[in-house]
């Protein structure tokens, strides 16, 4: 069996959004996996224990995302792969996923793709459905549970309305959800032998794909409009002066 496991780099879950200059940013916040998509190498790598066979990883971004990778390495993953490229710059989820198409197309032979059920920074939760109609092969999405049986994958899918039980042939693309499995913590020894790892850093041209076309997108921060209220005293004598200056100020101002 052989497993690849799609993640990507998001800025950490405990981050805050900083506004400057009218800009919206993550600022200077740590890069870390994308918590969903541990829970997709744990699900490959129960795969892996139960089926045998290797689990890759897969990851498109920049130079820091070889941390992530080695995260995952270091969870149990066999070996990873960086997608990395100056023209992959705001990418939508359909650049995204043609680019990994690609670059599982160049792995090759896999049986199994498994992605985390959205990502932290935009959670579309799109690219892996995107992703199996690229290269044509089924989807079987939120699963909580996967049992592999001859040349089909059965999962359960979590659903908000209940639980859906599908099936697939094999090669298919996966997504899951937290009910996979808590994912396992990176032992002493993955963390060694996951910082001596050389991870392949794979170009658009070494996966013969073409630049995806830049999404065209603004982050500013807007000032909602000001208000301007005025607040009038009506005093009076007595209770009855004050009603009846009240009453005359309504029917002015057409209130009734």
């Amino acid at each position: 069996m052989k497993i690849i496991a799609c993640i990507k780099q998001v800025p950490d879950s405990e981050a805050k959004v900083k506004a400057e200059g009218g800009q919206v940013s993550w600022g200077d916040a740590p890069l870390v996996i994308n918590p969903f998509d541990e829970y997709a190498v744990e699900g490959a790598l129960q795969q892996k224990e139960a089926l045998g066979g290797t689990v890759t990883v897969l990851c498109v971004g920049g130079e820091s995302a070889k941390d992530a990778l080695k995260h995952a390495l270091a969870m149990g993953a066999d070996d990873a792969v960086l997608v990395s490229d100056a023209a992959l710059t705001d990418l939508d989820t359909v650049g995204a996923a043609r680019v990994l198409a690609a670059a599982i197309n160049k792995i090759g032979g896999a049986d199994m793709v498994i992605f985390g059920r959205q990502t932290l920074d935009n959670g579309a939760g799109l690219t892996p459905a995107q992703t199996a109609r690229i290269i044509g092969w089924p989807m079987l999405g939120l699963a909580g549970q996967i049992k592999v049986d001859g040349g089909s994958v059965t999962v359960e899918r979590v659903l908000e309305e209940g639980r859906q039980t599908v099936s697939a042939k094999m090669p298919v693309v996966l997504s899951v959800v937290q009910s996979i499995g808590e994912p396992r913590y990176p032992s002493f020894m993955g963390i060694r032998k996951a910082s001596k790892a050389t991870i392949p850093v794979w170009s658009l041209a070494d996966i013969s794909v073409a630049a995806p076309a830049p999404v065209i997108t603004r982050s500013e921060l807007i000032n909602p409009p000001s208000e301007e209220t005025a607040v009038e005293m009506i005093t009076g004598d007595s209770p009855t002066e004050i009603a009846d200056k009240l009453a005359d100020k309504i029917l002015a101002e057409k209130v009734l």
